[in-house]
């Protein structure tokens, strides 16, 4: 991945405040020829320098950390691994050119990328189903069969010569049934395609949920401050958190409570479904066979959207991230359950103890009796300005190895539009469901990595219903994993041996790779790819 440029985001934000490079170089203690290095990208910056430039310019050091600019190398790099862009080949160079000098094309780019997805997707499925849906494809055919016939019974009719009254009353009797039968066909064929969906919903609202919640670092100082106040009106205490729960919901917000075989009544459907919640009976129905975890969890998150609607509304109104109906109504339910996290799970006491547990998964779940996944995601969120937890970052992926939730780290980008490196052990977990793994690993830039994945089951609602496995993996850079209880007994010297990875196949630069399953946008690789076969 390209450098970052920082110094040319030093000399712009210099020359807004108007302050001149002999200025701000005496402020930082530095010769005014070393920051002119430093603003023409020819030195490189970081830690203490970095932040007296900061303070000097008095701006938060996040300003120039270059988080956004990596997350939006990544994207770029990812679309540059497209198959339709293999030729001519794009220099990373040239991108992190793009980003420091014309970030506004990059994002254009990057929003017209994401359109292209998702009307690619949309195409994809209408073709799929016109290949393999029988009634769709014969009803097609039949529309087209009574068209053919009208058009031959128009041609016969202007052929006709003369008078022929019978002739011409038969002809045209024709084309009013057939024109019947065409009507009938196409109104069942409407019919049908009204009840049925014909695409995928659109990746934008998804990508837009995630650019927000990385906008903001995925910590909302505002609904931590939210969750205190309604842990403080709820009165909850270890081991009576679901009661507690429950007598707030009837008594503030008179919402009747409810456990249920499967929520949203006998006519719901089968798929998995924890919670139902009906607002104009205000009866909210739970999985009675449900974890307690998933319980509290859901009835903590309907307290945060009744309790905190309109500091959400008015923080989702406030985000220029969101554009469509949909990913703010995305956005809504993430902020809910963010604040339903931070009110089973408070920060003080949750960083206080992972801290104290060298931040023990199983542990901190059983301590605040938190599920697996709830505890990882809590993890992600502890970034608040002194008073920090390790920085991990998140991906969860289903067994087909789609990714459903993300959150990258700096030198360690995951994938948007596809699957990620195939060594990595959010995909191994899936060998042995439940067992916690741990892989240190290295990027093709020398980033090293501690890797923790598990395989969980997600519950079933019903009989039948098949098993739901998801893989969870959280990561934090080697240069912290000794303060986590699952560094101990890992080398973790620059010297070590560690698993070299990549982010995926086409942007990988690894060339003897014996596990690629895709060229290399950079080239081609020297050895097969893994699964293929000579006849």
């Amino acid at each position: 991945m390209a450098r970052i440029r920082i110094g040319s985001k030093i000399r712009e934000h210099r020359k807004n405040l108007g302050i001149t490079q002999a200025a701000l170089a005496e402020r930082c203690g530095i010769s005014a020829s070393y920051l002119n290095l430093i603003e023409s990208d020819r030195r490189n910056i970081g830690g203490a320098l970095l932040k007296r430039v900061a303070d000097a310019l008095e701006l938060p050091i996040e300003r120039f950390d270059g988080a956004a600019e990596r997350r939006l190398l990544h994207e770029l790099a990812e679309i540059a691994a497209d198959p339709l862009l293999a030729s001519p080949a794009l220099a990373a160079t040239s991108a992190a050119d793009l980003v420091a000098q014309h970030a506004p094309w990059a994002h254009a780019i990057v929003k017209l990328h994401r359109a292209c997805s998702e009307r690619n997707e949309v195409v994809a499925a209408l073709s799929d189903r016109y290949a393999r849906d029988p009634f769709l494809g014969e009803t097609v055919q039949e529309m087209s069969a009574h068209i053919a016939s009208i058009r031959l019974a128009v041609d016969q009719l202007g052929r006709l010569a003369g008078p022929a009254p019978a002739l011409r009353e038969d002809v045209i009797a024709d084309i009013a049934d057939d024109s019947r039968r065409l009507a009938a066909v196409t109104q069942t064929l409407a019919g049908y395609l009204a009840k049925t969906p014909s695409a995928p919903r659109p990746l934008t609202p998804i990508e837009e949920l995630e650019d927000f919640v990385v906008s903001h670092d995925n910590h909302f100082p505002q609904f931590e401050r939210v969750a205190e106040s309604l842990q403080s009106e709820i009165g909850l205490r270890s081991g009576h958190l679901e009661s507690a729960l429950v007598d707030h919901l009837e008594e503030v917000h008179r919402v009747q409570v409810r456990s249920s075989p499967l929520p949203g009544g006998a006519g719901a459907s089968p798929r998995r479904r924890v919670s139902h919640f009906d607002r104009q009976t205000r009866v909210f129905e739970l999985l009675e066979l449900a974890p307690e975890a998933s319980r509290r969890f859901e009835l903590a998150r309907l307290a945060a959207e009744l309790g905190a609607g309109e500091a959400i509304a008015a923080e989702i109104a406030a985000s220029p991230v969101l554009t469509s109906a949909a990913s703010r109504q995305r956005a809504a339910r993430a902020l809910s359950s963010y604040t339903a996290s931070a009110l089973l799970l408070p920060y003080a006491e949750f960083l206080a103890a992972a801290q104290a547990t060298r931040y023990d998964i199983d542990l901190l779940a059983r301590r605040f009796n938190a599920s697996f996944e709830q505890v990882c995601h809590r993890l992600v969120s502890l970034r608040r300005p002194g008073a920090a937890g390790v920085r991990f970052g998140y991906m969860r992926s289903d067994p087909a190895g789609h990714v459903t939730k993300r959150f990258p780290l700096p030198g360690l980008p995951l994938p948007r539009y596809g699957t990620g490196c195939p060594l990595w052990a959010v995909y191994r977990a899936f060998q042995t469901p439940g067992a916690l793994l741990r892989q240190l690993v290295e990027m093709p830039g020398g980033e090293r990595f501690l890797l923790l994945a598990r395989a969980v089951e997600k519950e079933r609602s019903a009989f039948g219903m098949p098993q739901h496995f998801m893989s969870i993996m959280l990561v934090c850079d080697a240069r912290h994993a000794a303060a986590l209880v699952y560094g101990e007994g890992i080398d973790l010297s620059a010297q070590a041996r560690a698993t070299p990875v990549g982010q995926t196949c086409r942007v990988c630069v690894r060339s003897d790779c014996a596990y690629r399953q895709a060229d290399p946008v950079v080239g081609a690789p020297t050895t097969a790819l893994a699964g293929s076969s000579m006849s």
